[in-house]
């Protein structure tokens, strides 16, 4: 994967990521449901199409190509740390990041909810690392909160996403973060420092518009959270400090872990139920798996044909210089992710032409990263067909189309992205 192909361009060699494409999306649209066709499917297809494409090439050295492509030690490293961060998740479970939304609640007036509910939402996805688990949470009380005070339901959810995507975005233990990482080659702490200050303008200018919503509104009604166990906070406190601090992620993973499993037994829960939802947080993440390795496989076939040759030289047509080359990384995971509606698949997807291409114009592998997941995460956070957006809308019943002109945070981010495009890394 760290390798520049020299090999003749063959734009044919992109055939099976179409063939992906044309499946996944054309079974989703028309049972209208993006979750008929398993991506685990779609790529096997996408497989099969590969090793009938270049009859030079005998099916046992084919074989050979995917085996070497799968076993990188980027692949290997990223796997291991899903299996951790879904053990962390399953561990901890819902009631720790219900305690954190109930803690900042406990504090302000109602017309401020939809501000708050954006910062609580940005601070449990960040140490929770799913944006998905976080709307799950934190939308029902978004619900009840804009019952309750007569809040616009829309903008609520809207700040709920846009929080969740920033967490997504930024989180050492986000499956994103971890993909985006792992398949560039750089250290998580140096990535989160160029994301950061790019994701940094995007909220401080949500929260602007958030205060400016909340000082323009006539909502006075007050929320009574329920209940707050502190103890539950300590795991997302530990992960979350351990991460910036840039210790090594299976440390702080298996810290958070440990503690996750002491604090629940303090608080009395059986031993088998955490045994359990340890062994659920990690299944949770077998598809997830299952995908990075078909795409690693199918990669290497698709750059063993020459088809990430053709498609950086079609690239380089197009951009031109290192904004040209960022504009195309980010262009690139963005159609994967519209296409299968999964930020981590479009970033695995994208990452070994997104590698060709930052060598080749000189990017840092820090901003491919950042970029990669970045894009990868607006787009997922926008896509009215998105997890995220579906799963806000399943929680308080309101429409996509409502959600959608009130998702600040993803628009403001992507503008900042491509705004810090025209700034140089310090570091090549």
């Amino acid at each position: 994967m760290q390798e520049v192909s020299q090999k003749k361009g063959n734009w044919w060699a992109l055939l099976p990521i179409l063939v992906f494409l044309v499946v996944y999306m054309g079974f989703s649209l028309i049972f209208n449901n993006f979750n008929a066709m398993s991506v685990v499917v779609a790529f096997l297809i996408a497989i099969l199409v590969a090793c009938f494409q270049n009859r030079k090439l005998k099916f046992d050295d084919k074989l050979s190509v995917m085996a070497k492509g799968f076993a990188d030690k980027n692949i290997v490293t990223m796997i291991l740390i899903f299996l951790a961060a879904g053990v962390f998740a399953g561990t901890l479970g819902r009631e720790s990041a219900k305690a954190v939304a109930n803690l900042f609640l406990s504090f302000i007036p109602a017309k401020y909810s939809a501000l708050v509910l954006f910062i609580v939402s940005c601070f449990v996805s960040t140490a929770m690392g799913t944006s998905c688990g976080t709307i799950t949470v934190i939308a029902p009380i978004g619900l009840e909160l804009a019952v309750a005070t007569g809040s616009p339901l829309p903008i609520i959810v809207g700040s709920i996403i846009g929080g969740a995507m920033f967490g997504d975005n930024l989180s050492f233990i986000s499956d994103t973060t971890i993909a985006a990482t792992s398949t560039q080659g750089c250290k998580m702490k140096d990535k989160f420092k160029e994301n950061f200050f790019i994701a940094l303008p995007a909220a401080l200018l949500t929260i602007v518009i958030l205060v400016i919503f909340a000082l323009t509104s006539n909502v006075e009604t007050s929320y009574i959270p329920d209940k707050i166990n502190l103890w539950l906070l300590i795991p997302y406190v530990l992960v979350l400090v351990g991460g910036i601090a840039g210790i090594n992620v299976f440390v702080v993973l298996i810290t958070g872990i440990v503690s996750a499993i002491i604090i629940n037994l303090a608080l009395g829960t059986e031993l088998l139920t955490i045994i359990t939802n340890m062994g659920k947080g990690a299944s949770g993440m077998f598809e997830v798996i299952l995908v990075t390795m078909l795409v690693s496989m199918l990669s290497a076939l698709m750059r063993e044909y020459g088809g990430f040759d053709a498609l950086l030289s079609g690239i380089k047509k197009v951009f031109k210089g290192k904004v040209g080359g960022q504009l195309g990384i980010s262009l690139l995971v963005s159609v994967m992710d519209v296409a299968t509606a999964n930020n981590t698949v479009a970033i695995v997807t994208a990452a070994p032409i997104a590698k060709t291409i930052s060598e080749e114009y000189g990017i840092t592998n820090t901003k491919t990263a950042s970029l990669l997941d970045i894009f990868g995460s607006v787009v997922q956070g926008i896509i009215p067909y998105g997890a995220q957006v579906m799963a806000a809308v399943s929680a308080t019943w309101v429409s996509a189309g409502a959600i959608i002109p009130f998702l600040f945070y993803p628009y403001l981010l992507a503008l900042s992205a491509i705004a810090f495009m025209f700034i140089p890394s310090k570091k090549k």
